[in-house]
């Protein structure tokens, strides 16, 4: 029988591809090989998000080529897409596809194998209008499952290379959709992350169907669905509609990833985001109206050219004022081929670094602040695995809705079910609970 290994670099996207793809191999009866071992094909999915991001996908292509010169490999994903030619460079890799044409994958290895004649099968994503449909009806990992609604972006920031790499929004068939969350819920998960490379847009492509449309369908006709997230979602994708939807929904959860990017308009407008802090504030005002406890999470870009000290302030303020519960602050990094690397007043490293650490700091005095409310109190999550800090603890970890991660004693027959918890030590980045009681019984997630 012949062996596929897997490796994934960059975001749930890429990681959702990667399960659809050995969903493929897995139906031509292929067995799924660890990556540090020797495999018949690598599948390589790769990120480009950063320069760092294309390196690091270059180490890994080449590490696959090392550990069995013999085998297939196969390059996916972002950078694939981008920068084909580099990749083909490389010698030892045999097939590279971007990210569409995933589907022909296992058509192209029989192709190679036949001729030994790498293949570019890389076309050019700006002129693709059609959703790629790539069925997960189950993960490798057994508690949260993503369910990929769209692809692609129409906003080209300044700082980001990914339209180039995804194409343009499309949004996935609705009835796929429900059909795909149907068949998650079967499989045994409680909680559909929806996700995509700009989740908040879905349906801006589709004619009368938008995303509160979406949630609402998901909600009446996928029976057994106790939790549904949306991965992340634009402050200008916040209708009154989408938050009528979050207030009267019984599984939506009381969290939101809205990426705020910068607080300072200034900063806002060179960066091509298309919203003023105005309009932010206003939304988070109808979010709290509508879900008074909802926990904010968010993505800041710190240093970016040109950014003054005051700015970095209008940022910082804006962020502890709203009270924000979580942060992923990452410093500006020049990514060639896109309008910000070519911008004058480039921030010094060691300034960005600076304000990095300040806004790391200010993440851990709200994010001890939001859990704080909770101490004393209980709330449901879902155990996920044992604790990484320390496995032989018999303490378990998870999140609750409000994406608070807690860890309890617990065991393995309660990973991926519903639990009661009482927050028993707020803290941050993980709260201290004591088990209740499991909500219902479930059977047991499929693998």
């Amino acid at each position: 029988m012949s062996t596929v290994a897997f490796h994934t670099l960059g975001c749930k996207v890429n990681h959702y591809e990667t399960e659809a793809i050995w969903q493929l191999f897995k139906d031509a009866g292929y067995e799924r090989a660890e990556f540090e071992g020797r495999a018949d094909v690598y599948v390589v999915n790769t990120c480009t998000v950063t320069n760092t991001s294309d390196k690091k996908s270059r180490q890994v292509i080449r590490r696959a080529i090392r550990t069995n010169p013999d085998a297939v490999v196969c390059v996916t994903g972002c950078y694939a897409q981008t920068s084909s030619a580099e990749i083909m460079e490389i010698p030892g890799v045999d097939i590279v596809v971007g990210t569409q044409d995933r589907t022909k994958l296992l058509g192209y290895i029989e192709q190679y194998r036949q001729e030994r004649q790498p293949i570019n099968a890389v076309g050019n994503i700006m002129k693709n209008r059609v959703y790629e449909e790539l069925d997960v009806p189950s993960f490798t990992d057994r508690t949260r499952a993503s369910l990929k609604i769209q692809e692609g972006c129409n906003n080209f920031c300044t700082f980001c290379i990914i339209p180039w790499a995804r194409g343009l929004m499309r949004s996935r068939d609705p009835e796929e959709v429900i059909h795909q969350a149907q068949q998650l819920v079967e499989a045994g998960y409680k909680e559909i992350v929806l996700t995509g490379i700009h989740t908040g847009g879905y349906g801006e492509d589709l004619k009368d169907y938008n995303l509160a449309q979406l949630l609402r369908d998901i909600e009446a006709k996928v029976p057994g669905l106790k939790r549904l997230r949306i991965s992340s979602i634009e402050a200008s994708q916040l209708t009154d509609e989408v938050i009528g939807v979050l207030k009267e929904s019984n599984i939506v959860v009381r969290h939101l990833h809205i990426p705020i990017q910068s607080g300072s308009d200034t900063v806002l407008k060179r960066m091509r985001r298309k919203y003023t802090m105005a309009f932010f504030a206003d939304r988070l005002e109808r979010l709290r109206e509508a879900l008074p406890d909802f926990a904010l999470t968010s993505d800041v870009i710190v240093g970016f050219p040109g950014e003054t000290e005051e700015e970095f302030m209008e940022t910082f303020t804006f962020i502890r004022d709203h009270r924000f519960a979580e942060l992923h602050v990452f410093p500006y990094s020049m990514r060639i081929g896109t309008p910000a690397a070519r911008m004058d007043n480039q921030i010094d490293e060691e300034v960005k670094n600076e304000r990095v650490h300040r806004l790391l700091e200010l993440n851990k005095q709200l994010a001890k602040e939001y859990a704080s409310a909770y101490e004393g109190q209980v709330l449901e999550m879902i155990p996920e695995e044992r604790f990484k800090e320390d496995p032989e603890s018999g303490l378990y970890e998870g999140y609750t809705d409000n994406y608070m991660k807690v860890v309890i004693p617990a065991d393995e027959s309660m990973v991926g079910k519903i639990v009661r918890v009482k927050i028993t030590k707020a803290g941050y980045p993980y709260n201290e609970g004591a088990f209740v009681r499991v909500i219902e019984d479930n059977p047991e997630p499929v693998a």
